[in-house]
């Protein structure tokens, strides 16, 4: 597999992992935080959380560091469902993409979007009742070949796990 994707619900620590799987990678690679190239305000009606916009993104990015060298990708955003999967394997041009999916005691994860939104209430109450609601649709979707959960473990244990499960060690 040359992609791997780190999977959750906010808060739970999928952008510190990927950073932490990077900082152990030897082969070229790209790291793709799936929220940094979705950002625009505001989202169409159509596409509340710019999903499409994040597809055309991840392919741009993709043929781009792959001209630049790159031969894996390791990606931090939220797939929901199974039919999505082969949209972002398509964007990525990968030749396989191992699911990771970080979970989180509730009591950790509304600690860390407290502290991340400590200056925006109204974005802190969507954030805290999207953590529930996604957390539901992950779960139920399984799409993963892992589960960790990142409550107490260092992300640079959670990267060793996640790399020898996808066999990048």
């Amino acid at each position: 597999m040359d992609s791997i994707f780190v999977n959750g619900t906010v808060g739970v620590g999928k952008s510190t992992l990927a950073v932490a799987l990077s900082a152990t990678e030897t082969v070229s690679h790209a790291v793709i935080d799936l929220d940094a190239i979705r950002r625009l305000s505001p989202a169409p009606s159509s596409d509340r959380f710019n999903h499409e916009l994040e597809l055309l993104n991840l392919q741009s990015l993709t043929d781009n560091y792959r001209v630049a060298g790159a031969r894996r990708f390791i990606i931090a955003g939220v797939i929901e469902t199974k039919a999505e999967i082969a949209r972002y394997v398509d964007a990525l041009s990968s030749e396989g993409m191992f699911f990771c999916r970080l979970v989180a005691r509730s009591d950790v994860l509304e600690s860390r979007l407290r502290f991340r939104h400590r200056s925006d209430s109204e974005g802190l109450l969507w954030h805290l009742n999207r953590v529930e609601e996604l957390s539901n649709i992950l779960e139920a979707a399984d799409l993963d070949d892992l589960v960790l959960d990142s409550s107490d473990i260092p992300a640079s244990e959670l990267a060793k796990a996640v790399r020898r499960a996808a066999g990048w060690d």
